[in-house]
């Protein structure tokens, strides 16, 4: 059944497979790159950031020679920040451990910083032709309805069984071309709604759809929590410049900037912002006028749900902040911000 499976993937792939810029290299910096960037992305969305990236860094030499500051700006929008500084770092490992040259043992690959062992037999099976298989959110989707599996996929014992599954499914002599065969019918065929199984090549051997249970599968065991954060930023300006301030470690957005921010508990109005504690520490008793107050639409995370309102400040001078930095706003745009600071200024 396995190998009847992977034949007709890899045929109905020669068929209707998409044309991605990085299925046309066997590069493994490329491939890499290409994974990184579509981790929790649209291909749509992610084509024009692979695009970028490669032009600007051609080789992982040249990505691991850019500041930090390059490498998230040329990022922003794309969320999830700590993919970038985690590719970042990967690439200076790269140059650092294997002379510039992108490793082809698994384990080696493995190694780098922020790759997973999805990542990994991506790039070994993809620019080696490793017999690695793959498990993403569209494999674990087409197997866990091929075989009509409820075995939750966000449970150890559920991602260790898919694995092996994954493994026993892989035609290991076109590793390459399976792996992008099926991850590709799960995004364009086997999706999470609405799947055409009335033309699909393997419903004579789908389990869920002669059991009925297609759009049961796969199952999770538990629900994501988020909770609601409320942001009051202060864009001070002096009619020239504003205030930026960079944000730490040990919460979202680390290494972006973003103006000055009084985090509350809940909706405040101006007038309560005003006597608040680091509203008072930052201005004092200078004067100041409010000449615009944006708020936001919500802004969703995937933890998280933002309530943010920007108020803008104008000043005879700007105060001295600790860790703020005084910028021309002209140049706003040559700092990495939050998308969500970036709607503002764009909006």
């Amino acid at each position: 059944m396995h190998e009847r499976i992977a034949s007709r993937l890899i045929e109905w792939y020669g068929r209707h497979g998409r044309t991605l810029p990085w299925r046309a290299t066997r590069d493994p910096y490329r491939i890499w790159l290409s994974e990184v960037i579509l981790q929790q992305t649209r291909v749509q969305q992610g084509w024009g950031y692979y695009e970028r990236f490669t032009e600007r860094f051609p080789t992982v030499a040249d990505l691991a020679a850019a500041s930090e500051d390059e490498v998230l700006k040329l990022w922003q929008g794309l969320g999830y920040y700590s993919r970038a500084r985690n590719l970042h770092a990967a690439a200076r490992q790269v140059v650092a451990e294997h002379g510039g040259r992108f490793p082809a043992d698994y384990g080696a690959v493995r190694a780098l910083k922020g790759v997973g062992e999805y990542t990994a037999a991506a790039v070994c099976s993809m620019a080696f032709d490793l017999p690695c298989a793959v498990v993403d959110g569209n494999v674990y989707r087409v197997l866990s309805r091929l075989f009509d599996l409820d075995l939750p996929i966000d449970t150890t014992a559920g991602r260790r069984a898919f694995a092996a599954l994954a493994q026993e499914c892989l035609d290991e002599r076109r590793a390459a071309t399976y792996n992008q065969a099926i991850m590709d019918f799960g995004a364009t065929w086997c999706t999470p709604t609405q799947p055409r199984c009335t033309e699909c090549p393997l419903a004579e051997s789908c389990l869920a759809l002669a059991a009925g249970t297609v759009g049961e599968r796969p199952v999770k065991a538990g629900r994501t929590h988020t909770r609601d954060r409320w942001f009051n930023y202060l864009h001070l300006t002096d009619g020239r410049r504003t205030l930026l301030h960079r944000r730490g470690p040990h919460d979202i957005w680390q290494g972006l900037y973003e103006f000055p921010l009084i985090e509350t508990a809940g909706e405040s109005d101006f007038t309560a912002l005003c006597a608040s504690e680091p509203f008072r520490r930052l201005l004092g008793d200078g004067s100041f006028r409010l000449t615009d107050t944006v708020r936001m639409p919500r802004h969703q995370l995937s933890h998280q749900t933002l309530h943010a309102v920007f108020h803008r400040i104008e000043l005879a001078e700007l105060p001295a902040a600790e860790g703020a930095i005084a910028v021309d706003e002209a140049s706003l745009g040559d700092y990495a911000v939050p998308r969500l600071v970036d709607r503002y200024l764009n909006r």
